[in-house]
This record gives structure tokens, sequence and C-alpha cells, in this order.
């Protein structure tokens, strides 16, 4: 049995382990909360993460498609360039070619005018009747401007040569030219994307090391979770015997008063058969007695 002060004492011990515990759940509760609050902004930081990824593959793979295409265009572009210096190699020299039989031969006039000369001066002999010393001199002319007309048609080759290689080199430039827009532009899309790339995939790099972040301060939590249980295990424990305790002492003192009650009783029993026996007159409460006498 306990004293009085002992089971005081055990109350007062009770009641700090419960304003204890009280506390104790509220700052885990708090800690709790806080762990939840962690998990999801991590959640969000993932799928931040995912999106970012989700949207960094079709950039990157536009932007390679791009730089291909680029870098077709600029071997297009360049053997065009090596093709069109070939050939105005080439230009310039049949050109100097042409230039150097003009100046030898000294033709300074195509066969088709040389031709026409031939054929007004054949029409004036036919038809003007010249003298014979006149007639002499432009046969002589003829003579000449037909060496010349023939020197000037092995020239027309030369002439045909130069034009269509000019004209190839012309049409060759235009392409090249078209190439070098096409290059500039697909070069500034693929840069864009390029760029848009770099920057999600600094995002994607920051948003990582949060998520990292998160997942530390999580650890951390979990840990103080885990700090804080300690001590309150403990204390419900020392709670639980010391209720447990308390339980045995009312229990005792239950039982205790119980006896005292059965022993009163059966003292009040006696009392009343030796009432009984000697013709002593009963009172109601005797009778009662009489009667839990009968009930056992």
């Amino acid at each position: 049995m306990l004293t009085p002060q002992e089971t005081q004492q055990i109350k007062s011990q009770i009641d700090a382990l419960q304003k204890d515990i009280k506390e104790l759940r509220s700052t885990l509760n708090e800690l709790d909360d806080q762990k939840e609050q962690l998990f999801e902004q991590r959640k969000n930081t993932g799928k931040q993460i995912s999106g970012n990824i989700r949207e960094i593959k079709p950039l990157r793979d536009a932007r390679n498609a791009l730089t291909s295409e680029v870098k077709k265009a600029k071997e297009e572009r360049d053997k065009l360039t090596s093709t069109i210096k070939e050939k105005i190699e080439t230009f310039k020299k049949l050109y100097g070619e042409k230039k150097e039989i003009e100046h030898k031969k000294g033709i300074t006039e195509s066969a088709g005018s040389l031709k026409n000369q031939i054929e007004r001066l054949q029409y004036k002999i036919e038809t003007e009747s010249p003298s014979f010393e006149q007639e002499k001199k432009i046969m002589k002319t003829i003579r000449e401007l037909e060496k010349k007309r023939k020197e000037a048609e092995k020239l027309t080759g030369f002439r045909e040569d130069t034009r269509g290689l000019s004209k190839e080199i012309d049409d060759m430039k235009a392409r090249a030219d078209e190439l070098h827009k096409i290059i500039q532009q697909k070069a500034k899309e693929s840069q864009e994307k390029h760029e848009k790339l770099v920057t999600l995939s600094k995002k994607v790099d920051e948003l990582k090391k949060q998520e990292a972040e998160f997942n530390k301060q999580i650890e951390a939590k979990k840990k103080e979770l885990g700090e804080k249980e300690k001590p309150l295990v403990e204390k419900l424990k020392e709670y639980a015997e010391l209720k447990a305790k308390v339980g045995e002492e009312i229990k005792e003192k239950k039982a205790m008063t119980e006896q005292q009650k059965r022993n009163k009783l059966s003292e009040l029993q006696q009392a009343v058969q030796e009432k009984l026996k000697k013709g002593g007159k009963l009172t109601t409460q005797d009778l009662l007695i009489l009667q839990s006498i009968e009930e056992k």
C-alpha cells in the first residue's frame, strides 16, 4: 500500500508526464507537417524536371536536324564555289585565247557581219558591172573578207563556249546565293533552339539541385523525428507504468474496502442472530441483515 504522500507524488509525476507528452506530440506533429511540405515541394520539383526534359528531347532533335541541314547546304555551297572557281579559270583561259586570236588575225567583226559584207560586194559585181580593175579590187577584198570570215567562224566556238560557261557560272552563283540564304536562316533557327535548349538544361540542373536539397532536408526531418520519438516513447512507457501503479493501488483500496464491508456485515449478521436467539425485537434493518444471510 502506498502512503498518501506517495500517491500524491505519483499523480504529480503523471501530470508532469502528460504535459511533456503533449508538448512532444505537438513538436512531432509540427515536424511531420514540415516533412510532408518538403515531400510536396520535392514532388512539384520532380514534375517540373520531367516537364522540362519532355520539352528538351524534341527541341534537341529539331536543333540537330537543322544543324544537319546547314552542314549539307554548306557542303553543296562549297562544292559549287569550287566548281565556280574552276569554270571561271576555264572562262578566263578561253576568253584569253579568243582575244589572242582576234589580235593576231586582226578580227574585230563577227562571221555574220563579214558574210554580209561579202554578199554585198558580190551583189555589187553582179548588178553594177564594174570595170576589170574595179572587179579585181572587189574580188581581192572579198577574198580577204572570206579569209577573215573563216577565222571568225573558228572564234564562234570560243564565243559559244564562253557564253555557255558564263551562263553556268551565273546559275551556279545564283544557287550558291540561295544556299547562303538557306544556311543563314537554318543556322539562325538552330542557334535559337540551341540557346533555348541550353536555358532549359540549366533550369533542369538547378531543379535537380533543389530536388537534392529537398531530399537532404527530408532525411534531416526524418532523423529529427526519430530522435524526438525516443523520449516520447520513454515518457509514454513511464506514464503507463505510473498509471498501472496507481491502478493497482486503487484496486487494492477497493478490495480492502470490500473486505471491510464484508467483515462489518458478518458482525452485524452475528449480532442479529444473537438478538433472535434471545427473543429480542428485530428492526427493519435487522430484517434486511437476516435476508442477506438467507441469500448466501
